[in-house]
Protein backbone atom coordinates (compact mmCIF):
# COMPACT_ATOMS: atom_id res chain seq x y z
CA UNK A 1 0.00 0.00 0.00
CA UNK A 2 2.86 2.41 0.72
CA UNK A 3 3.96 2.23 -2.93
CA UNK A 4 0.83 4.22 -3.86
CA UNK A 5 1.44 6.92 -1.21
CA UNK A 6 3.72 9.68 -2.48
CA UNK A 7 5.58 12.76 -1.35
CA UNK A 8 5.79 15.61 -3.83
CA UNK A 9 8.66 18.08 -3.60
CA UNK A 10 7.50 21.59 -2.72
CA UNK A 11 4.09 20.42 -1.49
CA UNK A 12 3.20 19.59 2.09
CA UNK A 13 1.53 16.37 3.14
CA UNK A 14 1.16 13.05 1.39
CA UNK A 15 -0.59 12.14 -1.83
CA UNK A 16 -2.28 9.01 -3.14
CA UNK A 17 -1.59 7.97 -6.72
CA UNK A 18 -4.84 8.15 -8.69
CA UNK A 19 -3.73 7.79 -12.31
CA UNK A 20 -0.67 8.01 -14.47
CA UNK A 21 0.13 8.88 -18.04
CA UNK A 22 3.28 9.12 -20.13
CA UNK A 23 4.82 12.14 -18.37
CA UNK A 24 2.23 12.89 -15.70
CA UNK A 25 0.86 11.51 -12.45
CA UNK A 26 -2.50 12.51 -11.04
CA UNK A 27 -2.31 12.51 -7.26
CA UNK A 28 -4.86 13.21 -4.54
CA UNK A 29 -3.93 15.01 -1.34
CA UNK A 30 -4.55 13.05 1.86
CA UNK A 31 -5.06 16.37 3.65
CA UNK A 32 -7.86 17.95 1.61
CA UNK A 33 -8.69 15.44 -1.14
CA UNK A 34 -7.78 17.81 -3.99
CA UNK A 35 -6.36 16.22 -7.11
CA UNK A 36 -3.33 17.77 -8.78
CA UNK A 37 -1.08 16.81 -11.67
CA UNK A 38 2.62 16.14 -11.10
CA UNK A 39 5.07 16.08 -13.94
CA UNK A 40 8.38 14.36 -14.62
CA UNK A 41 10.25 17.48 -13.44
CA UNK A 42 8.61 17.27 -9.98
CA UNK A 43 10.44 15.35 -7.27
CA UNK A 44 8.06 12.51 -6.39
CA UNK A 45 8.96 9.72 -3.97
CA UNK A 46 6.96 6.69 -2.92
CA UNK A 47 6.87 5.95 0.82
CA UNK A 48 7.51 2.33 -0.13
CA UNK A 49 10.93 3.35 -1.50
CA UNK A 50 12.09 5.23 1.61
CA UNK A 51 14.47 3.52 4.02
CA UNK A 52 15.57 4.42 7.54
CA UNK A 53 19.22 4.16 8.56
CA UNK A 54 20.14 1.69 11.30
CA UNK A 55 23.50 0.73 12.74
CA UNK A 56 23.70 -2.38 10.54
CA UNK A 57 21.46 -1.95 7.46
CA UNK A 58 18.70 0.19 6.03
CA UNK A 59 15.14 -0.69 7.04
CA UNK A 60 12.04 0.14 4.96
CA UNK A 61 9.92 2.99 6.30
CA UNK A 62 6.94 0.62 6.40
CA UNK A 63 8.56 -1.40 9.18
CA UNK A 64 9.04 1.71 11.33
CA UNK A 65 5.46 2.87 10.67
CA UNK A 66 4.23 -0.61 11.62
CA UNK A 67 6.11 -0.34 14.92
CA UNK A 68 4.45 3.05 15.52
CA UNK A 69 1.08 1.40 14.79
CA UNK A 70 1.68 -1.38 17.31
CA UNK A 71 2.99 0.96 20.02
CA UNK A 72 0.12 3.43 19.61
CA UNK A 73 -2.47 0.66 19.26
CA UNK A 74 -3.73 2.03 15.93
CA UNK A 75 -4.11 5.61 17.19
CA UNK A 76 -2.27 8.79 16.28
CA UNK A 77 0.97 9.67 18.02
CA UNK A 78 0.29 12.28 20.72
CA UNK A 79 3.52 14.16 20.00
CA UNK A 80 3.05 17.28 17.88
CA UNK A 81 5.90 17.02 15.35
CA UNK A 82 5.86 20.77 14.65
CA UNK A 83 6.43 21.89 18.24
CA UNK A 84 8.11 18.90 19.93
CA UNK A 85 11.62 19.27 21.31
CA UNK A 86 14.36 17.38 19.44
CA UNK A 87 15.15 15.28 22.52
CA UNK A 88 11.49 14.24 22.84
CA UNK A 89 11.50 13.13 19.20
CA UNK A 90 14.76 11.19 19.54
CA UNK A 91 13.59 9.51 22.76
CA UNK A 92 10.28 8.48 21.18
CA UNK A 93 11.97 6.93 18.14
CA UNK A 94 14.56 5.21 20.36
CA UNK A 95 11.70 3.70 22.39
CA UNK A 96 9.89 2.40 19.30
CA UNK A 97 12.85 1.68 17.03
CA UNK A 98 16.01 1.42 19.18
CA UNK A 99 18.29 0.27 16.36
CA UNK A 100 18.00 3.53 14.37
CA UNK A 101 21.27 5.33 13.55
CA UNK A 102 21.37 8.36 15.84
CA UNK A 103 24.02 10.07 13.69
CA UNK A 104 22.22 9.81 10.34
CA UNK A 105 18.53 10.10 11.31
CA UNK A 106 17.90 13.75 12.13
CA UNK A 107 15.08 15.27 14.20
CA UNK A 108 13.61 16.66 10.95
CA UNK A 109 13.37 13.08 9.64
CA UNK A 110 11.60 11.97 12.83
CA UNK A 111 9.19 14.91 12.52
CA UNK A 112 8.30 13.78 8.98
CA UNK A 113 7.80 10.17 10.03
CA UNK A 114 5.46 11.15 12.88
CA UNK A 115 3.53 13.61 10.70
CA UNK A 116 3.22 11.04 7.90
CA UNK A 117 2.12 8.32 10.32
CA UNK A 118 -0.57 10.56 11.83
CA UNK A 119 -1.82 11.58 8.37
CA UNK A 120 -2.00 7.95 7.25
CA UNK A 121 -3.91 6.98 10.42
CA UNK A 122 -6.38 9.85 9.86
CA UNK A 123 -7.02 8.43 6.38
CA UNK A 124 -7.43 4.83 7.65
CA UNK A 125 -4.29 3.65 5.87
CA UNK A 126 -2.67 1.10 8.16
CA UNK A 127 -1.28 -1.46 5.73
CA UNK A 128 2.39 -0.50 6.06
CA UNK A 129 4.06 -3.81 5.28
CA UNK A 130 3.99 -5.43 1.84
CA UNK A 131 1.87 -8.52 1.47
CA UNK A 132 3.69 -11.82 1.85
CA UNK A 133 2.47 -13.00 -1.55
CA UNK A 134 4.24 -10.07 -3.23
CA UNK A 135 7.45 -10.81 -1.33
CA UNK A 136 7.34 -14.49 -2.31
CA UNK A 137 6.72 -13.61 -5.97
CA UNK A 138 9.71 -11.25 -5.94
CA UNK A 139 11.90 -13.94 -4.38
CA UNK A 140 10.89 -16.42 -7.09
CA UNK A 141 11.75 -13.90 -9.81
CA UNK A 142 15.23 -13.27 -8.38
CA UNK A 143 16.03 -16.95 -7.74
CA UNK A 144 17.78 -18.49 -10.76
CA UNK A 145 16.38 -21.73 -12.11
CA UNK A 146 18.85 -24.67 -12.21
Amino acid sequence: MLKEILTVGGKSGLFKLVSQGKNILIVESLIDGKRIPTYSRDKVNSLGDINIFTETADVPLGEVLDKFLKKEDGKEIAIDPKTADNDVLRNYLAEVFPEYDRDRVYPSDIRKMIAWYNLLIKNNITDFLPEKEEEEAEEEETTPNP
